[in-house]
C-alpha cells in the first residue's frame, strides 16, 4: 500500500519541477510544499532524490496519457486540439509560471537513469498520441510523425510563451499543429 504521505510527495515533486526544473526541487521544497514528514524521505525513497524525480515524471506521463485517452473515438484535428489545449491552459492558468516537468528534467539530468525515463514517458505519449489520430482519421505512414510533430512543437511553444510570458507563440504554433493535423486527416 502507497502511503499517503509519499504520494503527495510525488505530486509536490512533479508540480516543483514544472515550476522551477530539478535544480530548483529539493527534498526541502518538496517538504515544504506537501508537509510531508521530514523522516519520510529516506524512508519511501531510499536511493535518494533521482529515485523520487523518477517516479514524478512517471506521474506526469501518466496524467497526459489518462488525458488523452479521454478523447479516444474524436476527430485527429480534436486530439490535437485538445493536447494543446491542455498545455494552453497550463500556462494561462499559472500566468506562465509551469511548464512540463519532463522537460524540465530531460534538460537539466546528468542521469542516465532519469534520461531513460523522460525517454520512456515522450514515447508513451507519442504512441498514445499517434493512435489516437489514426483512429481520428490520419493515415498510418504519417500518424507517428504527425505526433511528434504535435508533441515538440507544443513543448517547443511552452518554452517561448514562458520565455515571452505571452500566449502568442503559443497560439501560433497551436494554430499550425492543429493545421497540419486537419490536413492530414483529409477531407471533413
Amino acid at each position: 500500500m502507497v502511503s499517503e504521505a509519499r504520494t503527495r510527495m510525488i505530486e509536490g515533486a512533479t508540480r516543483l519541477l514544472a515550476e522551477r526544473g530539478l535544480q530548483e526541487t529539493s527534498f526541502s521544497e518538496v517538504l515544504a510544499l506537501t508537509g510531508a514528514p521530514r523522516g519520510s524521505i529516506y524512508h519511501h525513497f531510499p536511493d535518494g532524490k533521482d529515485q523520487l524525480v523518477g517516479e514524478a515524471v512517471q506521474l506526469a506521463g501518466e496524467r497526459a496519457i489518462a488525458m488523452l485517452e479521454s478523447k479516444r473515438g474524436s476527430s485527429a484535428a480534436e486530439v490535437a486540439e485538445f493536447f494543446l489545449e491542455m498545455w494552453r491552459t497550463l500556462l494561462t492558468r499559472t500566468d506562465f509560471r509551469v511548464g512540463c516537468s519532463v522537460v524540465a528534467v530531460t534538460v537539466a539530468t546528468d542521469s542516465a537513469e532519469l534520461t531513460d525515463a523522460t525517454a520512456a514517458v515522450f514515447r508513451g505519449w507519442r504512441a498514445r498520441l499517434a493512435e489516437l489520430l489514426e483512429e481520428g482519421g490520419v493515415p498510418a505512414d504519417q500518424a507517428g510523425r504527425l505526433a511528434a510533430t504535435v508533441i515538440a512543437g507544443s513543448e517547443g511553444a511552452v518554452v517561448l510563451s514562458r520565455a515571452e510570458r505571452s500566449i502568442e507563440a503559443f497560439d501560433l504554433v497551436a494554430a499550425q499543429l492543429v493545421e497540419d493535423v486537419r490536413r492530414a486527416s483529409g477531407p471533413v
